[in-house]
């Protein structure tokens, strides 16, 4: 009985931590940065870019977000993939970077 009490603990211990992403962000200095998305969610129109200098950075797409092809041509959220390769150019409000431009390098 003791080690259905604990292994139900323990799985219960992992659900929660598994649940939530957890991920450790950066906020940085308004500008350009070039790096890889490594996580794109459509739903959310979000997208977590690792730079060069291994920053992580969240970004939640606002209407006037623009993203670009990497001939500078107008582009949509769908064209963003993970593991693409991306430059980004950010206004950081307060705690938070806000993507001002998004555009494929791949």
């Amino acid at each position: 009985m003791k080690k259905l009490v604990l292994g139900l603990v323990l799985g219960f211990a992992f659900l929660l931590n598994s649940c939530g992403e957890n991920k450790k962000t950066d906020v940085v200095d308004s500008g350009t940065y070039q790096g890889v998305a490594e996580k794109v969610e459509a739903g959310e129109k979000e997208i977590y870019v690792r730079t060069a200098d291994d920053k992580l950075i969240e970004l939640y797409f606002t209407n006037e977000t623009k993203v670009m092809t990497n001939d500078g041509q107008a582009s949509t959220f769908d064209a963003l993939k993970e593991n693409g390769k991306v430059e980004i150019t950010v206004e950081k409000k307060g705690n938070k970077n806000v993507p001002i431009s998004v555009k494929t390098l791949d």
